[in-house]
């Protein structure tokens, strides 16, 4: 009998496939705004975004900036790398960001069947660090929403992956042991590593096949091979 009771997935780049997502809604953007003007191609413009919004996460993480600056700022410093200080514009495009990507729904092949499976047979629930009005509302647009008893944010525990905080937190609420649960991400560091770090077994969701020397309890390339862990 399988010991674990208790699941917990990450959603970006885990479930809600978020690069996808957000190149979708960053051409919407750099159409409804002509940024050609600006960045000549799409590329110039997404390849400037992911630098600086990486960036801003990082520090975020690591509580050097507000959400609220970080919203905005990854695009005034996008538009400033291509001699443009517009701080106006930059704001309008982070709401519409907000806006529209919850919207999108590509997910990772495989994600409604496995979640299917696997929530017939044990409680699911999210733990991410995005913001919680996005969260939600992707879950809900995706029609995912269905599967999880709970949703975990960063903003509601107080803390971020891999801070052991958002992992007890989530544990705690559902009255869960760290022996019955598991976590399933993507993020070797935040996801498994915090998991792992704070005594929960993990899956490593590595589509990519990133090469690493990491001891983890388990590692698959599709969804789909949860069916044969869980």
């Amino acid at each position: 009998m399988n010991k674990y009771k208790h699941i917990y997935f990450d959603l970006d780049r885990t479930i809600w496939d978020f690069d996808k997502n957000a190149r979708d809604t960053l051409q919407d953007i750099f159409e409804k705004y002509d940024l050609k003007k600006i960045f000549k191609t799409f590329d110039n413009f997404y390849n400037s975004y992911v630098k600086h919004n990486d960036i801003l996460w990082n520090d975020y993480r690591e509580k050097k900036i507000k959400k609220s600056i970080l919203s905005y700022k990854r695009f005034s410093l996008t538009l400033e790398a291509f001699g443009v200080d517009d701080e106006e514009l930059a704001k309008k495009i982070a709401h519409d960001y907000i806006s529209i990507s919850p919207t999108k729904k590509q997910l990772f092949p495989y994600a409604h069947e496995t979640l299917e499976y696997l929530h017939t047979k044990y409680k699911l629930y999210i733990i991410t660090n995005g913001f919680n009005e996005v969260q939600f509302t992707k879950l809900k647009n995706s029609d995912l929403d269905k599967y999880f008893l709970k949703i975990f944010t960063s903003e509601d525990a107080g803390a971020q992956k891999p801070d052991p905080t958002i992992f007890q937190h989530a544990l705690n609420n559902v009255n869960a042991s760290k022996k019955e649960s598991i976590m399933i991400g993507d993020d070797l560091n935040v996801d498994i590593l915090g998991a792992k770090t704070f005594g929960l077994d993990q899956v490593f969701f590595n589509p990519e096949n990133i090469e690493h020397s990491e001891d983890i309890t388990h590692e698959i390339a599709s969804l789909k091979e949860l069916q044969k862990i869980l």
